[in-house]
């Protein structure tokens, strides 16, 4: 399970990292990662930085929701064990793609990691 400040919950937060995010396709997944998350005041928020923050996406293209439920419990492990190779203002959405229903735990862990690689590694114009 990850815990609660390390969650994107809300559609604003999730768009704002698909739509102006880097992002990264692999066979089972696509990630979209924002470096900086955008601030937002919020009336309990007393503006720090919790951390790196996570959120999956599991569609009804993916399979029924058994398989649905299946692929988001093992993503959330894999992003669990990787979510400290992010800073602490990233934020990162993780898009199961419909072969993620067949794909093996440790498929998902490859791909993830080889997106992260990629979306990580700086670019030189």
């Amino acid at each position: 399970m990850l815990p609660a400040q390390a969650r994107l919950r809300r559609r604003p937060e999730f768009t704002a990292v698909v739509r102006f995010g880097r992002r990264a396709g692999r066979p089972t997944m696509v990630l979209h990662y924002l470096p900086e998350r955008p601030v937002t005041p919020t009336p309990g928020d007393a503006g720090t930085v919790g951390g790196p923050r996570a959120g999956l996406v599991v569609g009804k293209a993916v399979g029924n929701s058994v398989v649905r439920h299946r692929v988001t419990r093992r993503l959330r492990a894999v992003v669990r064990d990787q979510l400290d190779r992010l800073p602490p203002t990233a934020d990162l959405v993780v898009r199961a793609r419909p072969e993620a229903a067949t794909a093996s735990s440790v498929d998902l862990r490859r791909d993830l990691t080889a997106g992260l690689d990629r979306v990580l590694r700086v670019r030189t114009p």
